[in-house]
């Protein structure tokens, strides 16, 4: 368990690394010189000369990556261009808004999907298992704006339930920031319950075909047994897969969902800061994503040897 808990750990580093290594020579490669727009409109060529020497472009692009990989390692990312503050102290603010909007809204959309899933699999070709296919189908056809702004104009407008625009902390006001949560944290679980309903179910039928499901149902073993002691952890490690690969992906920002609910999350973050051509903080945010994505991954291959014993062998 320790060997394959290291070999993991030791995996992630050169990924890491090459994904900085491609986040640098991207945004070297973004047309534009960024002290000048540090600069704005003034035309003054000392005053460029200068302002590059003061951020290292005047350096060999190998040395620049080697000053950048050190500022990194000690957690200096820079400063914003469009706001003066700095780029980490941005990232943990917006990282905090997405993570109190996608971990809870993984977590219901797991707990739905996969009783869902496995129910859908143990009752194969019913009526049972069409109306959750059923369900599952229409939760991955609705597109994840619509979605949210249907939730706005009935909860929000027509209702008058919840607030429709802003964003209060829960740390300030923890019931106040539940209500401002309520409709992305309930969007965003019913879509990816559709994901993860489809998944639970494909891997359960494809354990409830092995010989030692039919072993132990010819033991006399009752199916809630079966399901609990044998099929579960099986049927477990793809879904688990699958679970990690949609935490990881909507931790680097839900774009869509903090748009539509104008909440100031990562993804949010990301899209204004191109669109301004900041870019330190697009090289910040991309480097936090990649980050976020790689260690939660590697949780997740860590947590295997829990449903799959022959990891731990």
């Amino acid at each position: 368990m320790l060997k394959y808990a290291l070999h993991r750990i030791a995996l992630a580093i050169p990924t890491l690394l090459i994904v900085a290594v491609i986040v640098f020579l991207l945004m070297r490669a973004i047309p534009g010189d960024p002290a000048q727009l540090m600069l704005g409109d003034l035309e003054n060529p000392r005053a460029l000369e200068q302002m590059r020497r003061d951020l290292g472009l005047d350096k060999p692009i190998a040395l620049q990556f080697v000053i950048w990989l050190k500022q990194i390692l000690v957690g200096d990312l820079g400063s914003s261009i469009s706001q003066q503050r700095p780029v980490l102290e941005m990232l943990t603010s917006g990282f905090g808004v997405t993570a109190s909007l996608v971990i809870p809204a993984v977590v219901i959309a797991s707990l739905l999907a996969i009783p869902l899933g496995m129910l859908a699999a143990w009752k194969q070709n019913t009526v049972a298992d069409a109306a959750i296919v059923t369900a599952a189908i229409v939760f991955l056809s609705i597109p994840s704006f619509w979605l949210g702004l249907i939730f706005l104009l009935v909860f929000g407008l027509k209702l008058d339930l919840l607030p429709v625009v802003g964003y209060v902390s829960m740390f300030e006001n923890f019931w106040e920031g539940i209500r401002y949560l309520l409709m992305p944290v309930t969007a965003l679980a019913l879509i990816e319950t559709g994901v993860l309903i489809r998944m639970a179910r494909s891997s359960t039928i494809e354990v409830l075909r092995l010989e030692y499901i039919t072993h132990a149902r010819a033991k006399g073993l009752a199916e809630p047994t079966v399901a609990r002691r044998h099929a579960l952890k099986n049927a477990m490690a793809p879904t688990w897969t699958m679970i990690g690969l949609t935490l990881g992906s909507l931790l680097g920002g839900a774009v869509v969902t903090e748009t539509v609910f104008t909440l100031p999350g990562i993804g949010r973050l990301m899209v204004d800061s191109i669109f301004a051509r900041d870019y330190p903080v697009v090289q910040g945010c991309l480097l936090f994503v990649t980050l976020i994505y790689v260690l939660v991954n590697l949780v997740v291959d860590l947590c295997y040897p829990l449903f799959d014993p022959r990891v731990r062998l």
